[in-house]
């Protein structure tokens, strides 16, 4: 009598628990993300009887290298992204929750500033250099400006998608774009304060009344809370369903 031997794949995997901070729990595990293709097979009939070109080109198929699914591919492409993107995000995040809560803090226009500005533009001195002058134009940019810490972001939650917009990518862009407008409306106003710039358009609400210091700051505070609730959102976001070696953004 034969013994048909049965194997049992077991796939596990946790949810997130409620809130802004999933944490994995002791025993938890996560979800699996490699699938195995059906294989064809030949019968001990077939085999028996089949000819030596046959079995010749069995053989070689044999050599050839396994076919990778998309999806291992993909989530390469994800390990590979995150390694790009992850210091820049990590880093702007511990920016924003001290550096630049303290410069609101103070109203330290010049440090807010700062913060929240982009490099300058390419210029021919840059084009000059023998890396174009891209090294020193990053260094440039602020602690949580647009082209350090958003462009970041917004290229990050495109990992999560392949050939069309995933709905989780959908959900992370939107949540960069939020931070982007803080980005600008923080620069744009300690500018303001430091009369760099004219109000004009009703930025802020202001309208082309100039606003005082005391406005500029409650406004850069609220932009500074919307900001925060974004870039936790986004974490949550990224977070979820991350595959397990990869480590976990911390949220503000």
């Amino acid at each position: 009598m034969k013994v048909l031997l049965h194997t049992v794949i077991l796939l596990l995997s946790f949810s997130a628990s409620e809130g802004f901070s999933p944490q994995l729990t002791h025993g938890a595990t996560t979800k699996l993300y490699a699938k195995t293709d059906e294989g064809s097979f030949i019968s001990r009939q077939g085999f028996m009887s089949g000819s030596v070109a046959t079995i010749v080109g069995i053989g070689s198929v044999a050599l050839l290298p396994p076919l990778e699914s998309a999806e291992a591919r993909g989530r390469a492409t994800l390990e590979l992204q995150y390694d790009r993107y992850y210091p820049r995000l990590e880093t702007g995040g511990k920016f924003y929750a001290n550096d630049l809560k303290v410069a609101i803090e103070r109203s330290d226009w010049a440090a807010i500033k700062a913060a929240t500005s982009d490099p300058p533009k390419r210029s021919k001195a840059d084009k000059a250099k023998v890396d174009g002058g891209v090294a020193e134009r990053a260094s440039q940019a602020g602690g949580f400006s647009n082209a350090r810490v958003v462009a970041a972001a917004d290229l990050w939650a495109a990992s999560f998608s392949d050939n069309s917009i995933s709905p989780k990518t959908k959900k992370m862009k939107e949540q960069t774009a939020i931070l982007a407008e803080v980005v600008e409306g923080m620069n744009t106003a300690a500018k303001l304060a430091l009369g760099e710039e004219k109000a004009s358009g009703g930025f802020l609400g202001f309208g082309a009344k100039a606003p005082s210091q005391a406005e500029l700051a409650k406004e850069v505070r609220e932009l500074y809370m919307k900001g925060g609730n974004a870039y936790n959102q986004y974490v949550f976001l990224s977070n979820d369903e991350l595959p397990i070696q990869l480590k976990r953004l911390p949220y503000l």
